[in-house]
């Protein structure tokens, strides 16, 4: 099973912008769809974003027009650009590789990278 390890989070000020990395311990090129997901303190984890190897792309409405995913295959990598931030969109984000099918999480859940979103 692939290994992933987000990184790029931290502490911004409202409007400002961050962009996530998810590494891959192994190619991604054959992985059908991965996704962004994010969880508020105190509130369910929901997926914001995914991405299949072809590079179509979908978004939560939460964040569409702000969030952009993207993946490079040759770098082992997926990201996460996020511009605009809002307080609302503090929370811990994590990635993970999406069932081909139904859409469904298929790995195991990572510590993630904390974004907050303050001034």
């Amino acid at each position: 099973q692939v290994q992933l390890v987000e990184s790029g989070g931290g502490l911004v000020q409202p409007g400002g912008s961050l962009r996530l990395s998810c590494a891959a311990s192994r190619s991604i090129e054959s992985i059908y769809r991965m996704g962004w997901y994010r969880q508020a303190p105190g509130k369910q984890r929901e997926l914001v974003a995914s991405i299949t190897r072809d590079g179509i792309t979908t978004y939560a409405d939460s964040v569409k027009g702000q969030f952009t995913i993207s993946r490079d295959n040759a770098k082992n990598t997926v990201y996460l650009q996020m511009n605009s931030l809002k307080p609302e969109d503090t929370a811990v984000y994590y990635c993970n590789v999406q069932n081909r099918w139904n859409g469904y999480a298929t790995g195991p859940w990572g510590q993630g990278t904390q974004v907050t979103v303050s001034s």
